[in-house]
This record gives C-alpha cells, sequence and structure tokens, in this order.
C-alpha cells in the first residue's frame, strides 16, 4: 500500500542519515597507542573490498593496505560472457534495503539498474503446481485458493525478521562491532534471533502455523533458485532467501563486481596478485623495547614465494575443508576455525528455446514463465531455471536461460531441457557454505589482530551481508588496536535508544 511504501521511505532515508553519520563513529585514538603501519586483507571480493573502504574511514590515509588476490578482483561477484554479451551468474540481485551496496554504487557514481520481475511457476515432477500471472490479483486468488493466508502469514514473517536485522545499520553507525554472529544476533533480536541459525526454516516457519504443502511449494522452490539446497537450511537462510523474492530487487548496471574494483581504486590499496599460503605469529620488539605480535603473510606469486609483515591481517576468503592452503603456524593456541563443506554451484548460460514439455506441460499456447522452480519431490537434476538479461542491458537480442544444477549438463541434459540452442557456457564453482542446523558459526577474532570476516556466512551468504561483516570487522580492528573495548560486544539496546 502507499502507506507502507512510504513507511519504508522514511526508514530508508533516516537509515542512510545514521550511516553518514556513522564516519565519525570512531572516537579519536588513544595518543599512547601507535597506529598500526600495515595491514593485509586476503581476498578482493566484495567483503575484502569493503574491508578495505572501512579501514581507510577508521585508520586514516597513513596505513598501508595490501590486498592479496589470487583470481579475479570480485571473487564469486562472476560473470560469463555468451553470444558477445555479459551475464552475472554470480550474486545476481540486491535487495533494495542493502544499504551498505547502495552507499559503495553511490559514492562510485556507478548506476542501480531495476531487476525485471520474472513470473514464477513451480514444477514437482508431474505438474506445475504454482504458476504466477503478470496480474497481481489473479496471484492473490491463486495462492489463497491452494496455501490459504499461507503466504500472508509469511511475509509478515518475513517483514518481522528483516525489521530486527535492519537495526545493525544503526549499531555501526554508532561504532558497535562484534566478535561473534552470535553476538551481533543476539544485540539485534535476542534468543530468538540467535536461535535462527540453529533451526531450520522448516521448523521455524512449521512453528508459526505455516503449511507443510506452502514450505514445501513454494519456500523449498526458492530456497534451491537461490542456494541450490532444501528447507533443511537454517531459517536465517531460508529469510534472506525469501527476501530474493520481493519486489524493487537491483543489480549494478555496470556489472556487480565493478564494485570491488571501484573501491580498491578508491582507498588506494596494493593489490598484489599471490595466494596466501600461511599466516605466521612473530614476536617483534619496539622502540621501547616492548615485545609485540606482528604477522608474517607468506604467498605464491607465480613460481616465486614472498612475504610481508603486518599489523594486523583480515581473512575475507572462505576457509573450508576443500581449501585448506592457508595454515596458521607459531600462534600460541590453536587457531580456531570451521573447515566445512561449502556449495558446489553449477550454473549454465544457454541461448536457446526452452523444451517446455521437460516439464510436462500441456498448455496450448506460448510457455510464459521466466522463472522455474523445482521441489525437492520432482528428482529433477535441474534445481531451477531463469531468463537472464545482460549485465547493464534491460533487454536482449536473443532469450538467454540460467540454469542452475545440482551436476554439470551434458549434451543429453542439453537436448531434454532444449528444443534448440545456438551458444551455451557453463561455470562451477564453490558459491556458500552447505548450510545445516547444526553448523556452528564460526568467530569473527581468530587472534588477537587477526580475523575472519567471512565467518558471517555460517549465518547466510549474500552481497550485503559481507559489506556488513566487513564494517563490523573493520570497527572491531580499530577499537582492538586502540583498546576501545565500550565498543565491544557491548548488548545495550536501551543505551542504543537513548543515544539515537
Amino acid at each position: 500500500t502507499q502507506e507502507v511504501n512510504m513507511v519504508k521511505f522514511v526508514f530508508v532515508q533516516l537509515l542512510s542519515l545514521a550511516l553518514w553519520l556513522g564516519r565519525t563513529a570512531t572516537e579519536t585514538p588513544e595518543e599512547d597507542v601507535i597506529p598500526p603501519g600495515r595491514i593485509a586483507v586476503i581476498g578482493a571480493g566484495i567483503g575484502g573490498a569493503a574491508t578495505t573502504h572501512f579501514l581507510r574511514q577508521y585508520f586514516g590515509r597513513d596505513v598501508q593496505i595490501d590486498v592479496y588476490e589470487s583470481g579475479a578482483v570480485g571473487g564469486r561477484m562472476a560473470k560469463a560472457t555468451i553470444s558477445g554479451q555479459d551475464h552475472e551468474i554470480g550474486a545476481a540481485t540486491i535487495h533494495p534495503l542493502s544499504l551498505h551496496m547502495k552507499e559503495f554504487v553511490r559514492l562510485l557514481g556507478l548506476t542501480e539498474r531495476d531487476h525485471r520481475s520474472n513470473l514464477l511457476t513451480v514444477y514437482n515432477g508431474e505438474e506445475f503446481v504454482f504458476e504466477e500471472s503478470e496480474w497481481y490479483i489473479v496471484n492473490f486468488f491463486k495462492l489463497l485458493w491452494r496455501y490459504g493466508f499461507d503466504f500472508l502469514r509469511v511475509k509478515m514473517w518475513l517483514e518481522s525478521h528483516q525489521h530486527k536485522f535492519m537495526r545493525i545499520y544503526q549499531y555501526q553507525s554508532l561504532g558497535y562491532s562484534f566478535t561473534s554472529m552470535d553476538k551481533l544476533l543476539h544485540v539485534l533480536g535476542g534468543d530468538t534471533f540467535v536461535q535462527m541459525t540453529k533451526h531450520s526454516i522448516d521448523e521455524a516457519l512449521q512453528k508459526v502455523g505455516i503449511s507443510q504443502r506452502f514450505i514445501d511449494e513454494m519456500v523449498g522452490p526458492i530456497i534451491r533458485l537461490t542456494y541450490g539446497e532444501g528447507i533443511n537450511v537454517n531459517a536465517f537462510v531460508g529469510m534472506t532467501s525469501l527476501s530474493e523474492t520481493e519486489t524493487d530487487l537491483w543489480t549494478v548496471g555496470e556489472g556487480n563486481e565493478k564494485v570491488c574494483s571501484g573501491l580498491l581504486y578508491a582507498t588506494r590499496v596494493n593489490l598484489i596478485k599471490g595466494k596466501v599460503t600461511s599466516v605466521h605469529a612473530k614476536k617483534r620488539p619496539r622502540r621501547n623495547g616492548e615485545l609485540v605480535t606482528v604477522y608474517e603473510v607468506n604467498y605464491l606469486a607465480g613460481a616465486d614465494t614472498d612475504y610481508g609483515i603486518y599489523d594486523i591481517v583480515i581473512v575475507a576468503a572462505p576457509l573450508h575443508s576443500a581449501n585448506p592452503d592457508i595454515g596458521f603456524h607459531a600462534f600460541s593456541q590453536p587457531i580456531d576455525v570451521v573447515r566445512g563443506q561449502y556449495q558446489r554451484k553449477v550454473v549454465t548460460l544457454v541461448e536457446g528455446h526452452l523444451n517446455a514439455s521437460f516439464f510436462r506441460y500441456q498448455g496450448a499456447g506460448p510457455f510464459h514463465p521466466t522463472t522455474i522452480g523445482t521441489t525437492v519431490t520432482s528428482g529433477s537434476y535441474v534445481l531451477g531455471a531463469s531468463v537472464s538479461l545482460p549485465a547493464g542491458s534491460a533487454e536482449a537480442p536473443a532469450r538467454v536461460w540460467k540454469v542452475l544444477s545440482s551436476e554439470p549438463l551434458g549434451e543429453e541434459g542439453l537436448r531434454g531441457l532444449f528444443r534448440s540452442h545456438t551458444a551455451v557456457r557453463q561455470a562451477q564453482w564453490l558459491a556458500h557454505p552447505r548450510y545445516s542446523p547444526e553448523d556452528q558459526v564460526p568467530p569473527f577474532v581468530l587472534h588477537h589482530h587477526l580475523y575472519h570476516l567471512n565467518a558471517i556466512e555460517w549465518a547466510a551468504s549474500t552481497l550485503e551481508m559481507m559489506a556488513i561483516a566487513a564494517k563490523n570487522v573493520a570497527l572491531l580492528a580499530h577499537h582492538r588496536w586502540f583498546q576501545q573495548l565500550d565498543k565491544v560486544d557491548q548488548d545495550t539496546p536501551l543505551n542504543l535508544k537513548l543515544e539515537l
């Protein structure tokens, strides 16, 4: 409604003001604390690039910031070219309330491009159980007929939890930071919010009275489209996944990865093309004779090995069992890193004509849906498919489908899924953690001044989540270095209310 939109508009404006005010949220450093001379950031994806932006804000222009990246800048914000045009195959859409991403785009002079809404249809292995219409009133009655008021209850549940999570921008604008995701979530929504990472979305929605049919036929396919997993993911992942169904989603007109390269350029970092192999804790004397801990970052640059010495190190890259290459050595206590499994994502771009009969479509007219979700019971290797538009363009000369599958599409799979095709481009990578309510969400702090930004991914993985983690870790590094611990792990919503 118009009133709801106005409330959202005012809310966004106030939070944008809070973000601007947040640039001065850190206090003046104590005069007797020597500022850090060198900071290392391992990884040049959205997390690493955003971290350099906030580090420059809080530590000033004199600190040297080195960024290590063995691959392309942008990390998992990947694009692929098909028929001469680039398409987003990594993180494609951004939520309208992603305030950090909006701020980056504004600062860099980039543009927001509205993401065209797709028409969703859901396939259960035998038939399409739901087909979205271009008319809102038609969709309303379709949903009401099959699911009762479940779709409205889920919308209310989602908005309630989103409202709580949006408080993070207020806390960050005032300079608060948190050493773990559990402590961050607790200050936003208490124990109930913390439990969202420890219970499945299936359990969470059943608890508020949502039917199993709606969860299986609507929530499950959406999670398969966004994360390639099912309703056993934790409730926080489920919440972020359901947020992708909202209107007003957007992308960066010039390509999402331009945010990363733009931030690195704007913050004047040293980009080192090399693969980090290990981090060693070392003791070094200061001029006054005091022994301090520094970190030796060892890396490979081609066939050569080299290292750098740093006061602060931030790991902005996944640490998981398939990537055990970064070793941590000579620490007084073992570094607590959760090396769980990451989910392999297989994306295939196909320029061609979809074979609707693959989904047992019996309609007499043309096949109108532009997004296809599948249920777990469908038994299909196709997790979902959607029409993809080229980056920076609102139209495409030919229809390109982006297919998400559990395994690479072979020639047989392509022949079954498409009546004809003229171009194919396939990519696969480890996209995000393989989620389960049993997962342990690791801390952001690994050692005194050694941090792991990607710990946040074990709660949920989106571009804005990484940006939130980047600001949190930059604040954390600043406060712990300058011993301003009154801004660390302060569970003080009452004080926050008074300050605001």
